[in-house]
């Protein structure tokens, strides 16, 4: 299986170090919007090609995987390729996904190909937690915590904030939140009582720090509507005590049975992840491979994570994985 990618940052650098482990799959070469001379893949061997000249190889490629943002490069890109390949992307706007796959579906439709959008943590495994968990227990109440973890577009958006250099955000659940849901106490909580903000700001040296924090606590749709506290730090600090981008959470039900709901029970799922893109790079290859069986097959159209069998999903058999992990 010939795998490509389109767009090389972060999880573009993650697909390249997941196809390495998949003894299944192949790169073929990425494929960028910078010149292709300035890009320095992991691997000495990886090809790099203008993303301009990317149909020109739509014979040779079987799974493209688009490695760009969700808020102004994958609502664009995902349908002008699906029409040319079978393709793979991480689109997160959790609110624009019914929007998304019907643009992608009817481009998907119209090459003959497959198109799996929303793809990794969440959406992605979230999302099938969630799922099944609902329809396990029907009679029940849906909780999701993310973090501890460095949330890229909150540190983004810090990071535009004038007299500001540099930036983290970590995403934090509350702890007495988190304990009151696993135990099964069904609490009504608000945006502020399920997570903090904490934010490290490196400021430039004439900056005015009260103006800064001000601008970062009263954000609205990233920062007002949690408790926020940020700490001032130095560039040293920041490079040598965040440099990672750590992340993960919790999906969790609760709910009961029984004649009078006595019996109460909490579904939990949860991540712990050293590396956000590499993580959400593994999902995407598995997803890959999928998409091209289900191509195989004939199938075309948009699919979510929802629509993909488990087996598929899996570079063993049918025959290992029913005696391996059924």
């Amino acid at each position: 299986m010939k795998i490509a990618i389109y767009g090389y940052g972060n999880l573009g650098r993650g697909v390249e170090l997941a196809i390495r482990q998949n003894p299944d799959t192949e790169l073929f070469g990425v494929f960028t919007r910078r010149p292709p001379a300035s890009v320095a893949p992991v691997f000495p061997g990886t090809r790099v090609f203008p993303a301009a000249d990317v149909t020109h190889y739509k014979d040779d490629i079987d799974v493209l995987i688009i490695c760009g943002g969700s808020a102004t490069d994958l609502p664009g890109m995902t349908p002008a390729l699906a029409e040319s390949f079978n393709v793979i992307d991480s689109f997160d706007t959790h609110a624009d996904i019914p929007k998304h796959f019907a643009t992608v579906d009817a481009a998907a439709r119209k090459g003959g190909h497959v198109a799996v959008i929303s793809v990794g943590w969440d959406p992605g495994m979230f999302s099938l937690n969630r799922l099944y968990a609902n329809a396990i227990l029907p009679e029940g109440k849906d909780y999701t915590f993310w973090g501890k973890g460095v949330s890229q577009g909150h540190s983004d958006a810090i990071r535009r904030i004038e007299g500001v250099l540099d930036a983290r955000q970590y995403t934090i659940p509350v702890q007495s939140a988190l304990d009151s849901v696993r135990a099964g106490e069904n609490p009504e909580l608000t945006t502020r009582e399920k997570h903090t903000r904490l934010c490290y700001v490196v400021a430039a040296e004439d900056a005015d720090k009260a103006r800064i924090e001000r601008e970062i606590v009263t954000m609205p749709k990233y920062f007002s509507d949690y408790d926020t506290t940020v700490h001032f730090i130095s560039q040293e600090e920041l490079d040598r005590d965040h440099k990672g981008i750590p992340h993960g959470g919790f999906v969790i039900r609760t709910g009961s049975t029984g004649a009078d709901g006595a019996n109460r029970h909490v579904i939990e799922y949860s991540l712990k992840l050293d590396s956000n893109p590499e993580f959400t790079a593994c999902v995407l290859v598995a997803f890959a491979r999928a998409a091209y069986r289900m191509a195989s097959r004939g199938d075309s159209g948009c699919k979510t994570v929802f629509d993909v069998a488990p087996v598929d999903l899996s570079a063993k058999s049918r025959e290992q994985v029913i005696a391996e992990m059924l």
